[in-house]
């Protein structure tokens, strides 16, 4: 159905593109941007976020320093396919709070015809695989890796270390449940608690 749905053209090639890294990066800045341009230049772009993330605003897609984009929250991926229809960018925020289906999802929409940009942690506050970002990480013709600082020595930060004691696999927070690390700080910090 969503295939007969969109309009399909031989010289319009689909692609998925994923920007993941640690909390505090700029994956969500990065997406913005991206997206931002794709508007500039007059193309259809529909953007979407996990319904269950309300840090920022219930509807805009938010970045730490305040960029913001306008999106549709939705509940699951397959909301994205009724959602997407007669457009050329797709834009996904947070995706590793998506089901696993959205490797899926992205792979009908690119092969479409659909450029997919998808932002997302690719690992969780253990420092483990997070959710779908690892099929999308597999499938996605372009892949960029942002790192932030570490807040104990200065270098690349790529873990979202929690500094709280919740254990839920989902938290939604800020600096105040997370802080990025280095690797070496990580394996410290995660030593010690």
């Amino acid at each position: 159905m969503f295939l007969e749905n969109t309009i399909h053209s031989s010289s319009r090639k689909g692609s998925i593109e994923v920007i993941c890294g640690s909390m505090f990066s700029g994956k969500t800045e990065e997406l913005i941007r991206r997206l931002k341009r794709a508007q500039y230049a007059k193309q259809k772009v529909e953007i979407f976020k996990p319904a269950i993330d309300t840090r920022y605003d219930d509807v805009k897609v938010v970045s730490h320093d305040s960029n913001s984009i306008h999106s549709t929250p939705v509940p699951s991926t397959s909301n994205i396919l009724l959602l997407a229809s007669d457009v050329q960018v797709v834009g996904i925020d947070e995706a590793q709070f998506f089901d696993e289906g959205l490797a899926a999802v992205c792979s009908q929409l690119a092969d479409s015809g659909v450029r997919v940009i998808i932002a997302g942690l690719d690992m969780d506050y253990l420092g483990k695989p997070f959710g779908p970002m690892p099929a999308l990480l597999a499938i996605a013709e372009h892949v960029t890796k942002v790192h932030a600082i570490c807040m104990r020595c200065g270098n690349l930060a790529n873990h979202s270390h929690r500094i709280t004691n919740e254990s839920s696999l989902v938290l939604l927070g800020e600096t105040n449940n997370y802080e990025p690390l280095c690797r070496d700080c990580f394996r410290d910090a995660r030593n010690k608690s």
